[in-house]
């Protein structure tokens, strides 16, 4: 297995970042921390822009990341946070060449 990597990055409408901050820790935040295919996961919010936010997300396998986004978890948070969002995120997959665990 190959892990693979996302940096995906949300833009909020206007003062709407704790809310979308909200949903998350409703949906994803449980979710996340109960997947094995999830190696690694930050949640970070801009300190330069209010309303954006930043998601690193690494994964055992690129299978592992297709199949998380079916998860009901997910569906839900996308259904609860489409509303509080400026439009779709933007999303870099990465391949990890070197990881080191543990904060």
């Amino acid at each position: 297995m190959q892990p693979t990597a996302l940096l995906v990055t949300h833009r909020t409408k206007p003062g709407q970042r704790d809310a979308v901050r909200a949903v998350w820790e409703r949906h994803m935040q449980p979710a996340v921390t109960a997947n094995p295919g999830h190696v690694a996961y930050h949640y970070c919010f801009d300190p330069v822009d209010p309303d954006a936010i930043h998601a690193f997300q690494q994964y055992r396998s690129q299978e592992d990341a297709t199949a998380f986004l079916q998860t009901d978890a997910y569906q839900a948070y996308e259904r609860d946070v489409a509303p509080l969002l400026a439009g779709p995120p933007a999303v870099t997959r990465l391949t990890p060449q070197w990881t080191k665990s543990g904060v």
